[in-house]
């Protein structure tokens, strides 16, 4: 509500700085101790430990990616690579489908509005 009174406006803005300080403060509380939780430190130890192995699996998943965004290539059919699609199971794998499911309806969004534009021009 409105107040015409200086003295309680102020009272009021520095009683809303108070309440955001404090607020602040908690949240930087609940952030550092986030931050310093013992069980992460053994965690990144443990990672250390399978990095080449993680690394390994990692480069064999990249060439398994290139390997189906070769055959993606190859497909002509939206229904086709829909199928494939529905049976993928790994995140990037879907996402390598979508991306050539979206550039082949563009290519026919494409195509069919070039045949309508040489249909209007005769």
């Amino acid at each position: 509500e409105a107040t015409l009174d200086l003295a309680e406006r102020r009272r009021i803005r520095s009683a809303i700085r108070e309440l955001q300080r404090q607020e602040l403060e908690q949240d930087e509380e609940a952030l550092a101790s986030k931050r310093f939780r013992p069980e992460r430190s053994s965690q990144r130890q443990d990672n250390k430990e399978n990095w080449p192995q993680s690394r390994h699996l990692e480069e064999e998943q990249q060439g398994a990616l290139a390997a189906l965004s070769e055959q993606l290539e190859a497909i002509t059919s939206v229904e086709e690579l829909t199928k494939l699609l529905r049976a993928a199971g790994e995140y990037e794998e879907r996402k390598l489908i979508r991306a050539a499911i979206r550039k082949l309806r563009a290519e026919e969004i494409e195509a069919a509005t070039l045949a309508g534009n040489v249909q209007n021009s005769r």
